[in-house]
């Protein structure tokens, strides 16, 4: 088998400012081919009806990272703490993990959906397909976003899906990121702050993203919040990655108790269970109203809880005749953990309501991380941005747009050299018994939680960008 890379979806795990020595940048000779989609570097934007069309492509395609073997880099890093070790620039993805969070509001819309109905049961289904969604860009991303830059700030408006959004990398160790998204009619709110947590299992790495995320939608006076899921990656040293999330995502109504509880399964034995979703909405004297079910990967469904074990139980009359005589099948693989076959789509019981359903990839997406088409968007730099961001936006990050554009050797150098300023900057600090200082949030207590958070303090989009640090 080849040696395999590493990854860690939606958290910036392993690309630390502490540099690792015995760690060497890869050879950067191997450039897979794309034809066509060769949209000019930050070219005009579109309009298209009026709405601002996003590019859809990156400026040139990925390289390959088979020349990379993980297991040199890990063998030395046993007993060490992960989030420590500095990763070759090949294994990452041209994304900051700030604008890796951002693709929580690629599917707005359902937030938009919550907002406009009118019973409590049928909000908490959208918010529920929503808490799913946010996930599912991690299926297949086998880049590692870059460590944000303490500091280090990205801002997305779009107005076509009707939101705003700031984010800001407000500590180092740990390497904590706080987002802020607001609607631009006054709908509805959304904000929390990422921790992730690593374990190293040998063969997988499992990632906790700790923190919570809150969802207020103001016409209601509602807020929901909850926490992510697990995710696992499976193979870092040997055989074909793949990714699984697991554990339970309990969504909670504070304002009339309704709870969501989803469980993401693990995979199972055989496979059978990979990617599935299932739970189930009560309200606060704990009767059940809905049972949700379906793929993080695929889609989102909503049945009556009756209705849903009727079926369950004529499928496992079924299943028991046809398995009687069979014995199930299993390969014993001493090297890897091979990904189960993926099992045929929801089997869809009849009376459901789709809540929501994934967009297809664009065509080239293996060729370019396996990108989204919102995540393809998320670093362009458009005319005359340039004047209006915050000179601290990830966009002006010279190693990520280096990368993008396929420049691997100054993007490796350039990461160093803000590596190093970073630290030499963190040192100048604690010469001068200087604390950092956060520009637009503070620790503050979450109202609905009474847990302590990062909360946003405003004034980002007054554009008054003086005195905020030079990190690049």
């Amino acid at each position: 088998a080849n040696k395999r890379v590493i990854f860690f979806p939606k958290v910036n795990c392993l690309d630390s400012d502490e540099s690792y020595e015995g760690v060497s940048e890869a050879s950067f000779k191997d450039a897979l081919v794309f034809e066509g989609g060769n949209q000019k570097n930050n070219g005009s934007v579109p309009q298209e009806n009026g709405i601002k069309k996003h590019r859809e492509s990156l400026p040139a395609p990925m390289f390959s990272r088979n020349s990379v073997s993980i297991w040199s880099i890990l063998k030395k890093c046993i007993g060490l703490e992960l989030s420590k070790i500095t990763m070759p620039i090949v294994l990452n993805e041209p994304l900051s993990f700030l604008q890796r969070i951002s693709e929580y509001m690629e599917h707005t819309y359902l937030i938009n959906k919550a907002c406009s109905l009118s019973d409590s049961i049928e909000r908490m289904q959208a918010v529920a397909a929503f808490a799913v969604s946010a996930v599912a860009s991690q299926w297949d991303r086998t880049g590692k976003p870059f460590n944000p830059l303490l500091g280090e700030t990205y801002e997305l408006i779009r107005e076509e899906q009707g939101f705003r959004l700031v984010s800001e990398q407000v500590s180092h160790h740990p390497p904590v990121s706080a987002f802020h998204a607001e609607s631009l009619t006054g709908d509805f709110v959304f904000h929390g702050s990422i921790y992730p947590k690593l374990k190293f299992w040998g063969r997988a790495v499992e990632a906790e993203p700790k923190g919570t995320i809150t969802l207020e939608l103001l016409k209601h006076g509602e807020a929901y919040t909850w926490s992510n899921p697990f995710c696992c990656v499976h193979n870092i040293i040997l055989g074909k990655l793949w990714i699984e999330q697991y554990g339970t995502v309990e969504i909670v109504n504070h304002s009339t108790g309704d709870k969501c509880v989803l469980n993401f399964k693990p995979c199972g034995m055989f496979g059978k269970e990979l990617h599935k979703v299932e739970g189930y909405i009560q309200d606060k004297s704990k009767k059940k109203h809905a049972v949700i079910y379906g793929k993080w990967t695929e889609c989102m469904w909503s049945v009556d809880p009756q209705a849903y074990e009727a079926h369950k139980k004529s499928e496992k009359k079924g299943d028991n005749k046809k398995h009687k005589n069979e014995e199930p099948e299993g390969a014993e693989n001493d090297d890897a953990d091979d990904m189960p076959d993926v099992q045929e789509t929801v089997s869809v019981v009849p009376g459901s309501t789709l809540l929501w359903r994934i967009d297809s990839r664009p065509a080239h997406s293996a060729q370019m991380y396996n990108f989204t088409n919102f995540a393809m968007s998320l670093n362009e730099l458009e005319p005359g941005k340039e004047a209006i961001l915050a000179p601290t936006d990830c966009r002006f990050r010279p190693d990520i747009r280096a990368m993008e554009n396929g420049n691997m050797d100054e993007a490796s150098q350039e990461k160093e050299r803000l590596e190093e300023k970073q630290r030499s900057a963190r040192k100048e600090r604690a010469r001068n018994d200087e604390e950092w200082s956060t520009r637009w949030f503070q620790m503050g207590t979450n109202p609905h939680t009474g847990s302590q958070g990062w909360l946003y303090t405003g004034g980002y989009f007054n554009r008054n960008y003086q005195d905020l640090p030079n990190i690049y």
